[in-house]
């Protein structure tokens, strides 16, 4: 039950059970129209319990840095563009994770956490990070923060 999310409507489906859904929802949307703006690429999601390879393959990487989240996943979607492999995740709790993986440049690797607007910082997250604000139309405040991989991790299928 792939679904391309829409950056014009901006819809809470899959989202529901987060009590920050709607600003997930902005979050979504913002990553949705950067896509479709900067490579003129669908953002297509489904439904985490149908993409565990996925939500593994990012769990994986957090490992590198001891990080597990505690927040069940509702949301993911892999996909190549320009060279590089995007995995992302959204939470529950309103987080959201991104892999930024470069096929053939090592050191251009990095996992981004981006907060959605009114959810606090999750522990695992706030004693390591330091977050960064932007301003989205779609999102409201997103604060963001990122780390880059050491590793060389196998995509997911």
């Amino acid at each position: 039950m792939s679904r391309v999310v829409d950056f014009v409507t901006v819809s809470t489906a899959g989202l529901e059970s987060s009590p920050v859904a709607n600003a997930l929802a902005g979050l979504r949307a913002n990553e949705a129209r950067y896509f479709k703006n900067k490579y003129d690429h669908d953002f297509v999601v489904e439904p985490a319990s149908k993409a565990k390879r996925i939500v593994s393959y990012v769990a994986r990487i957090l490992k590198e840095r001891d990080i597990v989240i505690e927040s069940p996943p509702l949301e993911a979607c892999t996909f190549e563009v320009e060279n590089i492999r995007w995995s992302y995740v959204f939470y529950e709790s309103g987080l959201s994770i991104n892999v930024l993986y470069t096929i053939d440049t090592p050191k251009k690797r990095a996992v981004g956490f981006k907060l959605s607007d009114g959810m606090e910082i999750p522990s695992e997250l706030a004693e390591r990070f330091k977050f960064a604000r932007q301003k989205s139309k779609l999102a409201g405040t997103i604060r963001g923060s990122y780390f880059v991989i050491k590793g060389e991790y196998d995509p997911p299928t």
